[in-house]
């Protein structure tokens, strides 16, 4: 039955990771984006998420975006899965045409999520689907979205430090168009302790009509 589940998880990976591929793309820029995500445990069953990314139109220093996350999460079915219900604040600092003018945009974001894990011997599987409110300056929109992870160890030790990760997160609008953006991941970690880990890696994300490449750091935190 995990053969099964995990054949059919690989299928549905290789689907959404070819999806970008038929996707005519006009243009591409490379930038980066610094992210720390942490996680503070309540309890057993209770806890706390906050996010924050510092994205950049190229290595640092040019401002696209400034994200702040966060968020009161339960989890159940032995540790398996977890609904959380956010809210973010985004600031982004987007360009007008093709001149060096940027204009500043707000938005409010509250957001409902159940991420699921699943593991085929070492190997982690991850789900995580989110529903978003948008409250962009006057505007209202609303967005879902499907994450689905690998995280693979590099040593079949007990105490394995070192892994590889690969992610493919679709983003679909309650309206025209339907088709948000795709972003396509696959980065290399390292465990610290059993509290802090490292990645880094590479993101194309692909839009209706462009696509921008990120190299991305990653810090994760639990507390």
């Amino acid at each position: 039955m995990k053969k099964q589940c995990f054949k059919i998880s690989l299928v549905a990976l290789f689907i959404t990771l070819m999806l970008p591929h038929t996707i005519q793309s006009q243009e591409s820029d490379f930038g980066n984006w610094l992210i720390y995500i942490g996680n503070k445990k309540l309890n057993n069953k209770w806890n706390l998420h906050n996010e924050v990314q510092y994205r950049n139109y190229n290595a640092i220093g040019d401002l696209e975006q400034l994200l702040l996350r966060t968020g009161l999460g339960f989890t159940f079915n032995e540790n398996k899965n977890n609904i959380l219900l956010g809210y973010g604040y985004i600031l982004s600092e987007n360009y007008v045409g093709d001149t060096d003018d940027k204009v500043s945009i707000n938005e409010h974001r509250i957001f409902q999520q159940l991420t699921s894990k699943q593991k085929i011997g070492k190997v982690g599987l991850s789900h995580r689907y989110r529903f978003e409110q948008r409250f962009v300056e006057s505007d209202f929109k609303m967005r879902f979205r499907y994450f689905l992870g690998l995280n693979i160890p590099l040593s079949q030790k007990e105490k394995n430090n070192y892994y590889l990760s690969a992610y493919n997160e679709i983003f679909l609008n309650t309206k025209s168009s339907v088709f948000d953006r795709n972003r396509l991941y696959g980065g290399f970690g390292y465990h610290l302790n059993k509290n802090i880990r490292l990645e880094m890696g590479y993101m194309n994300q692909f839009f209706e009509s462009a696509n921008r490449d990120q190299f991305n750091i990653l810090c994760f935190f639990t507390f």
